[in-house]
């Protein structure tokens, strides 16, 4: 349905949901989402409208009159409560498509979880930063590095006024900045900001947490693309370790967790309806795609060094093998658990070897079941 924005009530306006200026074409499914033209409509329903669509019916109808105070104010916070988890969702889903490398279509959700932070919480509040770093991850990812800069500096001003800010947000802004610095190819200063990065989420999280290993893996490409190969693989294995003892325990835990069940059950293991519909990585949608870009692009560099560490590379594919199986991905799981086997003909470690060759039944009785 299109609609004229010259004929609109007296003090509406009708704007584009991805530019902001005067709009008039409607989406037929909410009916308060508009946009100024088809193009900037199917970006954003590739980007997040499709997912929210229903969502923003609710959200953006007009305020009703409720007669009592009671009621005002429990509808005041049912609708709060809608706002934060879109935010949070947009979010997630912005973040994913950023670790996938489609910084383009990450934009839409990026901007209306922005749009929604200020709604909630106010402009210039420490709520908001999340989202403002995301617009200028998005905004290095596409080359527009002086729109990137004026992101984090907003980031960093709201920080920097907020004293009680969580040395996991501080991560995250010097990871962004990191990553600027990368783009404009200054990788000294960019060392600088990936090892304040490090510093912060160790402190938050610790040195061995997954949520650390981002800032290690950044730096080591750092090195990587200065030609300190030693620094470069000594930080690459930090990483590999790191995710090898989160995915390993998290493997162990859920397949203990289905054991337990079963037995509560008198149900057979190898119902792969038990376990994979059960069975999590633990990990929401930005976090796996996390882990697949940082484990794939090890993979991708170890597997064609020359002179590879075989265990490393092995180790990585094994990573790769297990993280596919607690997404679901029982096909990717056994590619890379193959792989892993295949690197590992030279490796001696027996402990190592037997955990493996454990994965691989287990792949095969999901597959079979299946």
């Amino acid at each position: 349905m299109d609609v004229n924005p010259l004929a609109n009530p007296k003090g509406v306006k009708l704007l584009c949901e991805l530019c902001r200026i005067p709009a008039f074409i409607q989406c037929k499914g909410c009916k308060v989402t508009y946009y100024c033209s088809r193009e900037h409509q199917k970006a954003d329903a590739v980007g997040i409208h499709d997912k929210v669509c229903s969502r923003l019916a609710l959200l953006r109808q007009p305020v009703q009159f409720w007669p009592s105070k009671e009621e005002r104010e429990k509808r005041y916070k049912a609708m709060q409560l809608e706002k934060i988890e879109l935010i949070e969702m947009a979010r997630t889903l912005a973040q994913k498509m950023l670790f996938e490398g489609k910084h383009e279509e990450s934009v839409p959700a990026a901007m209306l979880s922005l749009r929604y932070a200020i709604d909630v919480y106010g402009v210039s509040t420490i709520e908001l930063v999340p989202s403002y770093l995301i617009m200028a991850e998005a905004s290095i990812g596409l080359g527009n590095l002086v729109q990137a800069e004026e992101y984090l500096a907003k980031a960093d001003w709201t920080i920097l006024k907020t004293p009680d800010c969580t040395k996991a947000i501080k991560s995250r802004l010097y990871r962004n900045l990191g990553l600027l610095y990368v783009a404009k190819g200054d990788f000294q200063e960019a060392l600088v900001n990936f090892a304040d990065d490090i510093y912060n989420s160790s402190h938050e999280f610790g040195t061995d947490d997954i949520r650390t290993s981002g800032g290690y893996f950044h730096m080591a490409n750092v090195f990587f693309r200065q030609g300190r190969r030693d620094i470069a693989d000594s930080m690459y294995k930090q990483v590999i370790s790191i995710w090898y003892e989160y995915l390993n325990h998290t493997l162990t835990v859920n397949i203990s967790a289905q054991e337990d069940e079963s037995r509560r059950k008198s149900k057979m293991l190898n119902s792969a309806k038990t376990l994979m519909e059960e069975i999590s990585s633990g990990l929401d949608e930005a976090q796996e795609a996390e882990a697949i870009q940082i484990l794939s692009s090890i993979h991708n560099i170890k597997e064609h060094q020359p002179d590879r560490q075989s265990k490393d590379l092995a180790q990585t594919c094994h990573n790769l093998a297990m993280l596919y199986f607690l997404m679901g991905d029982l096909n990717k799981a056994k590619e890379y658990g193959r792989k892993s086997i295949v690197a590992s003909d030279q490796v001696k470690d027996d402990k190592f070897s037997k955990s493996l060759v454990e994965f691989m039944k287990l792949c095969e009785r999901q597959i079979v079941s299946n």
